[in-house]
């Protein structure tokens, strides 16, 4: 379960002015369930992100994952918290461009040392699973735009977290493969992942899997049930 209570988050600009992120964010997530946070740009989508994958600290509050204080953790077991229960797709993929979908794919295996033969069954496993296996030898560069976001998923999943975050996933990507990536959503959820989806495309909205849609204006929250 993932919990959020009363987080506020600050930054900093430049020319040291105050910037409010987040205000009093109250949240709750259970184990297996979809969540939607939709809002414009600046709201403080990728904010909510940040913090339950442990990249920044809250300016106040808690953020607690399966009972860990996540927001109190040392940067070096903030890490292994990430490497151990967090998967991510990213708005631009986030691909290294000029080595293979199979070499980007098997890349946060490489910090557990696992055997080869581990390596190679668990990345052609989650290849299988969304469909660009036969792409395991292209260079990334010269996939399409929704095979590089198929090679992002399968990365995203391969070191089997409990939780995803997707940042804006369809924001590259006409609505055909927006679709696509909506009926990969569903896949995850049938393996009772926790997924956590910041966007404002409107095709993430009312889908019958979905269990929270939350709407964020201005760093504040209005959940509602799906």
């Amino acid at each position: 379960m993932i919990r959020l209570e009363e987080i506020t988050k600050i930054y900093e600009s430049d020319n040291h002015e105050k910037i409010l992120a987040l205000e009093s964010v109250s949240l709750t997530i259970k184990e297996g369930e979809v969540v939607i946070l939709r809002g414009a740009s600046g709201s403080g989508k990728s904010t909510i992100l940040s913090l339950i994958a442990g990249l920044q600290k809250p300016t106040s509050g808690v953020v607690e994952v399966d009972g860990k204080k996540i927001s109190k953790l040392s940067d070096e077991f903030a890490t292994l918290y990430r490497r151990e229960n967090i998967g991510f797709v990213f708005q631009k993929y986030n691909l290294i461009s000029n080595i293979t979908s199979f070499e980007n794919t098997l890349l946060p295996l490489v910090p557990q040392n696992l055997h080869m033969k581990e390596v190679q069954k668990r990345v052609q496993d989650v290849m299988q699973l969304f469909s660009i296996w036969h792409k395991k030898d292209a260079i990334v560069k010269n996939l399409s735009g929704g095979e590089q976001q198929r090679v992002a998923i399968s990365r995203a999943c391969v070191n089997e977290p409990k939780i995803i975050l997707a940042d804006e996933p369809t924001a590259n990507l006409d609505k055909a493969l927006s679709l696509e990536f909506i009926d990969i959503l569903k896949e995850l959820k049938n393996q009772n992942r926790t997924l956590i989806v910041a966007t404002h495309d409107p095709l993430f909205f009312g889908l019958d899997f979905v269990d929270k849609e939350i709407d964020i204006s201005n760093g504040r929250l209005n959940a509602t049930d799906a």
